[in-house]
């Protein structure tokens, strides 16, 4: 008993001792306090189902962590991969793909969209807006806007008139450093514009937390944008009386919200990384505690639950549908949702293959 004591007492001295280096050591955020709105309950159109189980598994060999992904007039699929490589699957008679590396960037691909000429354009976390042609050539289009460097180009969106609007994710952390911008909860994030004819950036909005997927409407009088960690999507009025303010168009959303994409016929594919963490939305009010818990190894932070989440939504805000696979067991981490035909690519921020769902007639057809 007297062993045990001392055995306790020199634990208990080993985690004061503990706790007190921890609260002196510099923490790597500055926490804000932040009050989440509630999530909805799972019900109607986000009642649990697992429709996204019946998805098929596109190159799960080749393509690792393909954040975003988009398909050219050719019906050739190309993948942003956490390595840096461009992948582009070719689809053969038989039904199967030809696998091929289009480009390398030396980043970190995210965004990807093609342009009215073709040109293959991406959203690079490190290396900016770039474009790539046939031939996997790379060309650098901005790096920055109104003398701020672009910190983690996150996502886009390519308007008929070539203009590119993408998402410049957070000033102040990198790609690898995301789950510091969460814990911080301040407003580092920007909307932006890119003029191909000027060879200028302009930016729409500033202050964003977390500014991530961007999809134009069908006729393009509107861009959103995601603000993944306020569970919220934003709307910018590009045309009309509106012109140059913004609003809430989607709040309060069951998680966090990614990749968003538009089929132009009045249907917006959200992509939802994962459900809420109830434990992440209690620490939020208290600064203190994001403060310390940024300072411990990020294996002992609250992990995301896997789970597959996409919505549809039509261009009220009104949520259509919700496709999900609770678990993950086929798909999860859902970064992308991109509609091409009658098929659903979806992208994941680490796992293997790209995910094809079809999409059943009741959502093809146009929203009013």
């Amino acid at each position: 008993m007297i062993h045990l004591k001392r055995i306790l007492g020199i634990l208990g001295g080993l985690l004061v001792i503990g706790l007190l280096v921890l609260a002196l050591i510099p923490s790597p955020i500055d926490p804000a306090a932040y009050d989440p709105l509630p999530g909805p309950t799972f019900e109607g159109a986000l009642a649990s189902n697992s429709r996204l189980r019946n998805a098929e598994i596109l190159a799960p060999a080749e393509a690792h962590g393909p954040e975003d992904v988009d398909v050219d007039d050719r019906g050739r699929i190309v993948a942003g991969l956490e390595d840096g490589r461009i992948l582009r699957l070719t689809p053969q008679e038989d039904g199967s793909h030809r696998n091929e590396v289009l480009a390398r960037t030396g980043g970190r691909p995210l965004g990807l969209a093609f342009s009215p000429t073709g040109a293959l354009l991406v959203a690079d976390a490190y290396k900016g807006l770039l474009s790539i042609d046939e031939a996997g050539g790379i060309e650098v289009l901005a790096t920055e806007a109104q003398g701020v460097p672009f910190g983690f180009t996150d996502d886009l969106d390519v308007a008929s008139d070539g203009t590119v609007y993408f998402s410049d994710a957070s000033s102040r952390y990198s790609v690898d450093e995301y789950l510091y911008d969460l814990l911080e909860a301040r407003p580092h994030g920007r909307l932006l514009a890119y003029d191909p004819e000027a060879g200028k950036v302009r930016v729409l909005l500033d202050g964003l937390y977390f500014a991530n997927g961007i999809a134009l409407s069908r006729d393009e009088d509107f861009v959103l944008v995601n603000e993944t960690y306020r569970y919220r999507i934003l709307r910018y009025w590009l045309k009309g009386e509106r012109a140059g303010t913004s609003e809430i168009f989607l709040d309060a959303l069951p998680g966090f919200p990614d990749g968003i994409s538009a089929n132009r016929k009045g249907t917006f594919w959200i992509a939802l990384f994962t459900i809420r963490n109830p434990l992440m939305d209690r620490l939020h009010p208290r600064p203190w505690a994001k403060s310390l818990l940024a300072k411990l190894p990020k294996a002992l932070w609250p992990k995301a639950a896997p789970y597959g989440f996409v919505l549809a939504v039509n261009e009220n805000g009104r949520i259509l549908e919700s496709l999900q696979d609770p678990g993950g067991q086929v798909v999860r981490e859902v970064t992308s949702a991109q509609q091409h035909g009658s098929f659903l690519y979806l992208g994941n921020l680490s796992g293997k293959g790209i995910a094809r769902w079809k999409i059943p007639p009741e959502l093809m057809r146009p929203q009013p």
